[in-house]
């Protein structure tokens, strides 16, 4: 290492150049990135509704209804000419209305009246409307334009649009409030004006080589475009934090600022290392999840790790010998001096916080596991104009969700009893099938084959079942269970998709992946604390510490009775997990050290003493960025996601801060025991 930090050193200005080259040319790459807004594209390939979809994409040219289009007080006439202008719009590759499910030549009062009313009710228009995959916003926008603001439109493929539309303006907002309040916080910490702006260099630095390597992957998820930047800032500034406070350590031992850094590097290097690498762990595990969505934010956290490592050991020891001259001329007294007092108060504090620790711990670990949990995107927000388009709808015609099935050809009286058989289902509005809406006694060579196209391929028929259940929840699930089911019952083979039937698979995946990822980042961030600590015991106290935090974040929303987005529950479980074991680590490598000197009282307190102030600027950090995204965000998984990373960062430091320092205490001797070369201070009784 000393090898390449005094190559890093003579060569400052050419590693500078390079860094910088590097982020612009990352920065153009950054707006070439492909980003995906489509969750159901993660599932697994096996998953039975991304199956149908292939299967549906390859036989048909409309895929599954993912869009309704409300017009208030329209006559028939005018009804069906509006559904002919909706077909015309680009992007748009079907509509269905009340004439392909019952004949408007007859009179509508001697037709079923439920039927009716799911498409035209009170002189309003609903339009059930397939907009192509990738052409959402521009076909949304279109709508728009047709049927004026005052009407109404909403489902995945407006959602989709929307999110398209607001989430670089949103990520943008959360980075200009969190910016400003890092510079804050790192003021009031660090000993010049000018280190802020150096350690936001460096990590903006490898945000964006990060950002624009993600052109050589060929897209990422809207979530990952939203939290990874965020994530990787708050967590990584940590390691730039602490070689520039070693490197002041350095300059109080020498007057040659190369020699200091050289040194500061060296020193640097193993605990910056350990700590990347809990951190990159605990990443890492979301990389094992079948639902790919946890691959594709874990891989980028991952780069993001890694990069923010390598500015922050070559980068940003380079900047920092170019402008030493202007962090010595900026010098400044710490704003906030050593809390010397935080040691005896914390310890004070041990007793009854440890005896209310145990009594939330097991109600929290069951609680976490019970609540209300959301598959998808949620509802809206009331506040947006998609929340307000989905209430106007609801209010009118309810809710309203498509699912369809996909079943061999051939035999159109079997097609015929299932539809029947559908139909009498609760929650099922109506069904529309070739051998419903057009009847069986009329064979298929005497339709237009445009109509027919929507019934049936060269292998499979279309039946399209209308249900007022939501896209997800008890209700829905049971119903697409109970669909997928009755479709058996008549066919061997058969397909089902639409957005009910993918959170249905989505609900199966990530159910199952819960157990494995967390699995996988306790294995090996437990194995990253013994290499650390050469301990058997070490890691499972500070495993403890920040698990019983994660329980008492997760078991929130129950409690408190609200629902949980499960993408969150998952990515929360690795992300606190690998962010904040480093508040204990730090917390005990200094104890560890002190107890070769003292007793173990003297060196807890003296390490609270001393480091309080540093976790506490660590966590005000990541809790800043998860707060950020919560306020900011109008996608409920990413502000989710958040509000859990602002929480569950608090919960860690409070944990740290006060149950930590009495297991080390209770536990100082077991410790001793079950540390390889552990060298305690022995207290002489007197």
């Amino acid at each position: 290492m000393e090898r390449i930090a005094r190559k890093v050193t003579i060569h400052r200005k050419l590693v500078v150049g390079i860094f910088l080259v590097l982020t612009c040319i990352c920065a153009v790459l950054m707006t070439k990135v492909k980003v995906n807004y489509t969750l159901a594209d993660y599932l697994p390939e096996d998953a039975e509704s991304t199956v149908a979809l292939k299967v549906m994409d390859k036989e048909f040219h409309a895929a599954v209804p993912n869009e309704r289009v409300m017009i208030y007080d329209v006559t028939l006439p005018e009804a069906l000419e509006y559904k002919e202008q909706l077909e015309a719009i680009d992007g748009v590759d079907a509509v269905m209305w009340l004439d392909d499910v019952v004949n408007l030549k007859e009179p509508l009062e001697t037709q079923d009246r439920d039927t009716v009313q799911s498409y035209y009710r009170d002189g309003n228009a609903l339009f059930t409307v397939t907009v192509h995959k990738g052409k959402e916003m521009d076909a949304t926008n279109a709508v728009y334009e047709l049927i004026g603001e005052e009407n109404a439109v909403d489902g995945d493929a407006a959602s989709n649009a929307f999110s398209q539309k607001i989430s670089v303006k949103e990520s943008m907002n959360a980075m200009m409030i969190l910016v400003p309040l890092i510079i804050v916080i790192l003021l009031l910490t660090s000993s010049s004006w000018i280190e802020p702006v150096l350690f936001l260099a460096t990590i903006g630095i490898s945000v964006l080589i990060n950002m624009g390597s993600n052109f050589f992957l060929g897209e990422i998820s809207y979530i990952t475009q939203a939290i990874s930047p965020i994530l990787q800032m708050a967590v990584s500034l940590d390691y730039a934090i602490f070689l520039l406070h070693n490197f002041e350590e350095q300059r109080k031992l020498t007057d040659d600022v190369e020699s200091a850094m050289v040194k500061a590097m060296h020193l640097a290097f193993p605990s910056v290392a350990a700590s990347a690498a809990t951190t990159l762990f605990g990443f890492m595990a979301l990389m094992f999840m079948r639902f790919r969505i946890g691959s594709d934010l874990g891989l980028n956290l991952v780069k993001g790790i890694i990069f923010s490592y390598l500015s922050v050991m070559v980068f940003l020891p380079a900047l920092t010998l170019l402008c030493c001259g202007l962090i010595d001329r900026t010098k400044h007294r710490k704003l906030i001096p050593e809390l010397k007092w935080a040691g005896d108060v914390l310890l004070k504090l041990r007793i009854p916080a440890f005896i209310v620790v145990l009594l939330l711990i097991v109600p929290c670990y069951l609680a976490q596991a019970r609540s209300n949990f959301i598959y998808g995107m949620g509802e809206a927000n009331a506040a947006m104009k998609l929340g307000q388009d989905s209430r106007k709808i609801n209010e009118v015609f309810g809710q309203s969700t498509s699912v369809v099935l996909l079943v061999p050809k051939g035999d159109m009286a079997k097609e015929l009893l299932l539809s029947r058989e559908l139909e009498k289902m609760d929650h099922v509005n109506s069904v529309v099938s070739y051998a419903v809406s057009v009847g069986s006694t009329i064979p298929p060579g005497y339709l237009d084959s445009r109509i027919l196209d929507n019934f049936y391929s060269e292998h499979y028929a279309r039946i399209v079942v209308d249900t007022d259940t939501k896209e997800e929840g008890k209700e829905a699930f049971d119903l697409v269970s109970k669909i997928r089911k009755t479709a058996g019952s008549y066919y061997s083979e058969y397909y089902s998709c639409g957005q009910s039937t993918n959170l249905y698979d989505m609900k199966q995946v990530v159910s199952s992946d819960t157990k494995l990822v967390n699995g996988i980042a306790i294995a090996a961030i437990a194995l990253v604390l013994f290499l650390t600590f050469k301990s058997l015991l070490i890691p499972v106290i500070l495993l403890f510490i920040i698990e019983a935090a994660i329980w008492i974040n997760l078991s929130v929303p129950y409690f408190a009775g609200n629902s949980l987005v499960y993408i969150g529950f998952l990515v929360i479980n690795t992300v606190q997990l690998g962010a904040t074991i480093d508040y204990a680590i730090f917390i005990t490598s200094n104890y560890m050290n002190r107890r070769k000197e003292m007793g173990k009282k003297e060196a807890i307190t003296g390490v609270l003493n001393r480091n309080l102030i540093a976790i506490m600027t660590s966590a005000l950090i990541l809790a800043s960025a998860g707060f950020c995204l919560k306020l900011t965000s109008s996608n409920p998984i990413v502000a989710e996601l958040g509000l859990l990373l602002g929480r569950g960062t608090f919960l860690s430091l409070a944990m740290v801060a006060v149950i930590l320092p009495m297991l080390l205490l209770l536990l100082d001797k077991a410790i001793g025991a079950v540390t390889y070369h552990c060298t305690f201070y022995r207290e002489v009784k007197k």
